[in-house]
């Protein structure tokens, strides 16, 4: 492994939604780009552009904890939040959808490294 790798194992926190509007998605991603360092997206294409796409998903590094809190927007529906990472980085993560989502949790399978969190976002 390279020591890059090693340094962002516990920090990196993959974000895929999906069940969700494209519009709804970037909202999600705009937020957490605010708290956090935005280190890969896969973004989502233009509306009406070729297939639909049903996923989402972008990596973010926590190491620096939040950078800026925002007020969330409200969403047009609810959204499908998975969430695989280290337990701290992941955590974080999950208190700050906490703080301006309502969250309910679905499921949560740890590993011996990483855990993923399965929840569901909505609009307060």
């Amino acid at each position: 492994m390279s020591d890059v790798y090693d340094l962002h194992i516990d920090t990196d926190v993959t974000v895929q939604l999906s069940d969700c509007r494209q519009e709804d998605a970037r909202a999600v991603f705009e937020i957490l780009d605010h708290y956090y360092l935005l280190e890969d997206v896969e973004p989502p294409g233009p509306a009406g552009a070729g297939p639909v796409t049903t996923v989402w998903m972008a990596t973010f590094d926590t190491s620096g904890g939040p950078r800026e809190e925002v007020r969330p927007p409200r969403l047009t529906g609810k959204v499908v939040a998975l969430l695989t990472g280290g337990y701290h980085a992941v955590s974080e993560v999950e208190k700050v959808l906490a703080a301006g989502f309502d969250v309910e949790s679905r499921q949560s399978v740890s590993g011996d490294q990483e855990t993923e969190a399965r929840l569901l976002l909505a609009s307060r």
